[in-house]
């Protein structure tokens, strides 16, 4: 008999359910984390904005709420091309869409500061080596191969982010364990890495065949999964697991704001829009004024992270002021599928409605993967 949730996928990561909670970098999600691990799928933190001894302290907090696995995410890549020779010219033509809504606010403008990293992916993930992270994903990139390596020594598994099938090669070549699909529907960042973001927007369904088709490391369906009917298709498409974000955000453990999160569960979350406005690399948000205005032409928008820096000061003086309309606020394809609550009892209507229905279509799915396993050994 087949069971939806027995896979490569739940064994290689200690799970009893392949659900994955996508890891909302910039949000203090540690709650929810666990919330997602306790119930028997894996939580995730996005760690990109912490320094190795926040690091090591929020997976400590993690450890407290929850002894099942739970992932820390990182972005490989963390600036892009660019950004240490921008100038104060650069930045003040950048800051003139958003000045008059911070005059407006009552908030001070931003002054220029040469831009000077603060945290080294190197250094990020030799936190999360040393606090023995059960899983370690990572998205813009492929880490350096002695860092694959010492994962595997210490039996960290990894995930790594695919944005096409070219990707995907690259992933299972550098020896990661399981690949996420992410579709162009997701919420937030994707994670392009070998071709630009714009020329990198496949949608989860018809990626999620592609990667299945050209790997034998297990695929997670990322983007635009946020019911029952998104994880079965996902399954028939060859994945053996989903990871869902958006989903997990209108509830209150995700750390996102009560803004945000009402925002989330109205009518009109459904419709998002993909900006580079918001941080300088192409992700998806609600649309609302502050997207279409950073999104008109002729608008400069400053490299990754600057970008990034620069707006976050408009958002803080925006929640503040209760105006959605000048938010970033994040979210995919399928928010207006969003009506999560209460963690615990999202997760157990899905696995029960996943349950009810999964069972022909698993069937089906298996006899596509063994014909394919049947065809690759016929060719060698």
């Amino acid at each position: 008999m087949i069971t939806w949730n027995r896979n490569r996928l739940a064994a290689r990561l200690g799970i009893e359910y392949p659900i994955i909670q996508g890891p909302l970098g910039g949000f203090f999600s540690q709650r929810l984390t666990a919330a997602v691990s306790n119930f028997g799928g894996l939580g995730s933190f996005g760690a990109l904005n912490l320094d190795p001894t926040a690091i090591k302290d929020v997976a400590a907090e993690i450890r407290s709420l929850t002894s099942k696995p739970f992932a820390m995410n990182l972005w490989v890549s963390q600036e892009d091309e660019g950004a240490r020779r921008s100038d104060e010219s650069a930045f003040n033509r950048s800051l003139v869409p958003i000045a008059r809504h911070l005059t407006e606010l009552g908030a001070s403008l931003p002054t220029y500061k040469p831009y000077l990293p603060s945290t080294r992916f190197e250094d990020q993930a030799r936190a999360l080596i040393d606090a023995n992270v059960p899983v370690f994903s990572f998205i813009f990139g492929i880490p350096p191969k002695e860092i694959l390596q010492e994962c595997r020594a210490k039996r960290i598994v990894t995930i790594g982010a695919a944005t096409t099938s070219e990707e995907a090669a690259a992933i299972e070549e550098a020896g990661v364990d399981a690949i996420a699909a992410s579709g162009f529907e997701a919420g937030g960042h994707r994670g392009s890495f070998l071709r630009a973001a714009e020329d990198s927007v496949t949608g989860t369904f018809s990626l999620v065949p592609q990667i299945a088709g050209v790997v034998d490391v297990p695929v997670i369906a990322a983007g635009g999964i946020a019911d029952a009917r998104g994880v079965i298709a996902a399954l028939a498409l060859g994945a053996e697991g989903v990871q869902m974000g958006t989903v997990f955000l209108s509830c209150e453990e995700s750390g996102a704001s009560r803004l945000h999160r009402e925002a989330l569960l109205r009518g009109n979350a459904g419709h998002t829009e993909l900006t580079k406005g918001f941080t300088g690399r192409l992700a998806r948000g609600i649309h609302n004024r502050l997207i279409k205005e950073l999104n008109e032409d002729g608008v400069e928008i400053l490299p990754y992270p600057l970008q990034r820096g620069l707006v976050r000061n408009l958002s803080i003086a925006a929640e503040a002021a209760g105006r959605l309309d000048l938010m970033q606020l994040w979210a995919g394809q399928s928010a207006g599928l969003s009506n999560c609550t209460d963690v615990s009892d999202f997760l157990k209507s899905l696995i029960q409605e996943v349950s009810e229905i999964a069972a022909p279509v698993m069937q089906w799915s298996t006899k596509q993967r063994n014909k394919k396993l049947s065809t690759t050994a016929e060719n060698l």
